[in-house]
């Protein structure tokens, strides 16, 4: 059995924003029991990502850890048809990833204590970013 939900966020810039509680929401009103919760974003300048949700200063670190493996305006991009970003933010959805899978039973996220799903905007502008979640069970 399968469901299949879409969500839309709005960003406001580069940086991480918690979507934890609206995929567990889709889950708590799932007709699925047991089964994981698929969640993809439709774009390739953000990502997905699973990391801790209790100490702000993890997500200030990964993305300083990202403005080192991935800087804006690199003399070497070729691809800057956006700004100085374009490329940048491609790389960074590269490390963050597009998807990612989440076990679910009785209406609960598997989740660790610390975990929560975080969609990252890897532009410098904020942009309206689609996810779509697909619920397996």
């Amino acid at each position: 059995m399968a469901e299949q939900h879409h969500l839309a966020f709005n960003t406001h810039g580069r940086g991480a924003v918690e979507i934890t509680d609206d995929i567990a929401a889709i889950v708590r009103s799932a007709t699925v029991d047991v089964g994981i919760a698929h969640v993809f974003v439709r774009h390739t300048s953000c990502g997905l990502a699973i990391t801790e949700n209790a100490d702000a200063s993890v997500r200030r670190d990964l993305e300083m850890l990202m403005q080192r493996w991935a800087p804006d305006g690199d003399a070497e991009y070729r691809h800057d048809l956006e700004g100085d970003d374009d490329m940048a933010a491609h790389a960074r959805s590269l490390l963050t990833g597009t998807s990612v899978s989440v076990p679910f039973a009785d209406g609960k996220l598997q989740i660790g204590t610390w975990q929560g799903i975080y969609l990252f905007e890897h532009r410098t502008h904020g942009h309206r970013r689609e996810i779509v979640v697909t619920l397996l069970g």
